[in-house]
């Protein structure tokens, strides 16, 4: 273990010596390559940081400026080994903004991408300013799928953050982007995500507008999803627990990504709602009919 700890700086040492005899400056950037590498082998991730600055640096001197931001994006990953999230972030997010200025704006989104994954579990926030700010760069680019399934992501974590305007916001936008290239199951699915999200606002009329405006979505009408919608939605108005239940336990919306299942598991009509009554066994006699057809008339507005 002690010599491997000790290679980086012979590598280093090696490397500056070589320095002097190299004539041309383009050469200089590999002498820091090979000690960043050691050093990251060796887990010095401090000094493996540094390295990769520093050959940053030397790419950035030569206009090489997509090694320069592969090079600190390197350092934010030793960053991340280091449990520093916040500086590996910051370092993915020049290393983006580089990778722009480059003319290579997919490298800077899948950049942008891996840095949301790495910051999730530390800090939803700067997750979704994350994955928005990649699928902002992919929609710059024309690349609507890649952008959809980026604010996807976003959606989905404002749901959890309890965002629930934003992430209504962010859901009408990403179906406008599968409207867009065709995808229009998928365009159903957000509906439905739609729909949950308005009624968790406690906005029935957004609810209903979604709905209908999904009626001119080819294959829509009469579709699975379009009349679960549409019994959610008549249950939730006329109050009726029972058939909200039914719908929001049914396999569409219990295998739905698990942030939006646990919307629909937890959405509860206004008012507490009210359960239908069962009607008893009749125990003979004449009795018995007349006792379920006065409950029909309890209940027959649906309303207590």
């Amino acid at each position: 273990m002690p010599k491997l700890v000790s290679m980086p700086t012979v590598c280093k040492r090696r490397g500056r010596i070589t320095l002097h005899t190299m004539y041309l400056q383009s050469d200089k950037q590999s002498v820091f390559v090979f000690p960043a590498v050691c050093f990251k082998n060796a887990k010095q991730f401090e000094q493996a940081k540094d390295a990769y600055l520093k050959e940053a640096e030397y790419h950035t001197e030569n206009k090489a400026l997509f090694h320069a931001a592969k090079a600190i994006e390197q350092a934010g990953m030793m960053m991340k080994d280091l449990k520093k999230m916040p500086e590996a972030i910051q370092y993915i997010e020049k290393a983006s903004m580089i990778y722009v200025e480059n003319g290579t704006p997919d490298t800077a989104a899948m950049a942008l991408d891996r840095a949301g994954k790495l910051i999730e579990p530390v800090s939803l926030e700067k997750a979704v300013d994350l994955y928005q700010q990649a699928a902002g760069v992919f929609e710059n680019e024309d690349r609507l799928r890649q952008s959809a399934e980026l604010l996807g992501k976003a959606s989905r974590l404002l749901v959890r953050l309890r965002r629930l305007d934003e992430a209504a916001t962010a859901l009408q936008k990403e179906k406008n982007m599968y409207k867009d290239i065709e995808n229009y199951p998928t365009c159903f699915k957000k509906t439905t995500a739609q729909v949950l999200v308005h009624l968790h606002r406690n906005d029935f009329v957004a609810a209903d507008k979604c709905v209908r405006e999904s009626y001119s979505l080819p294959g829509y009408s009469g579709s699975e999803d379009c009349v679960a919608m549409e019994t959610l939605l008549q249950g939730y108005d006329e109050q009726d627990e029972d058939q909200v239940h039914r719908v929001c336990n049914s396999a569409l919306l219990k295998y739905m990504d698990n942030d939006y299942a646990k919307l629909a598991i937890s959405l509860k009509v206004p008012g507490g709602g009210v359960k239908k009554k069962t009607a008893k066994p009749p125990h003979g006699g004449a009795g018995a009919p007349a006792a379920s057809a006065e409950d029909d008339d309890d209940y027959e507005g649906g309303l207590c």
